[in-house]
């Protein structure tokens, strides 16, 4: 049996999976079970790489539990809740309203949940966009988009191959980098015109170290607590506030 769970955003099975692809649905990823390469999964592992869509192998007992105990047939794909925007995109939306770009950059965040109030916090303080990475780190499931509450359909969310190159085009046009990090500067002594990025590092690891190389300043929340790190989209809140205090 096919089918669709529309609330947590999988589709199952190998015609709901084909059709999907075939009418030009978003799909974040595909998932097939280990050893399924042959036949009408093989022809869909291809149409997905040649969509540039991330394929993944997984252990069919996950596939199971994943699936709430569905016949999948060996493969399923998670829907995306909303269209993927360009880098592009987001300049054009600073441009239509006259500012600056103010961007967050978000690496390797895992927590839907992170992900989500962070497009919320963004489109309340007025930035522009988003930026996450392809591979790593949480896409646009339904749980972001739910907690996220709507402002997923007026934040456009960009999701590229490579991070630090996306942070290397976006200084080929002027933006500042602005890595939030320990030991840095402190966040409101900060001069944050023009145009900026601000980048948010993973719940567990913070900012990577080749994403950071890219970066051209670090600024850091002050610790007062017994505990030396804020939830990632907390810290991101309170820095987004205060690029737009400061702009």
């Amino acid at each position: 049996m096919d089918m669709q769970n529309e609330h947590e955003g999988l589709i199952i099975g190998r015609n709901a999976v084909s059709e999907a692809i075939k009418s030009g649905r978003t799909i974040d990823s595909l998932l097939f079970a280990r050893g399924e390469r042959g036949g009408s999964v093989g022809a869909i592992i291809s149409k997905c790489r040649d969509r540039g869509i991330v394929v993944k192998e997984v252990d069919r007992r996950k596939l199971d539990s994943l699936c709430g105990g569905e016949n999948h047939q060996g493969v399923a794909a998670w829907a995306s809740v909303h269209e993927y925007a360009s880098i592009e995109d987001i300049l054009e939306n600073a441009r239509s309203k006259g500012e600056a770009p103010f961007v967050i950059v978000c690496d390797e965040i895992e927590d839907p949940h992170n992900l989500g109030a962070i497009i919320r916090t963004a489109d309340a303080c007025g930035a522009h966009g988003v930026i996450i990475p392809k591979r790593r780190g949480v896409s646009l499931t339904y749980a972001v988009g739910k907690v996220s509450a709507g402002a997923i359909e007026y934040v456009p969310v960009a999701r590229v191959s490579n991070l630090p190159s996306a942070l290397d085009e976006l200084k080929e046009k002027g933006f500042w980098i602005y890595a939030a990090d320990m030991d840095g500067t402190r966040w409101d002594e900060q001069d944050y015109s023009g145009s900026v990025a601000l980048v948010v590092g993973s719940e567990g690891k913070g900012v990577g170290r080749l994403v950071k190389e890219k970066c051209d300043f670090t600024v850091s929340l002050p610790m007062k607590g017994k505990i030396n790190s804020l939830n990632a989209s907390v810290a991101a809140g309170i820095l987004m506030y205060e690029v737009a205090r400061k702009r």
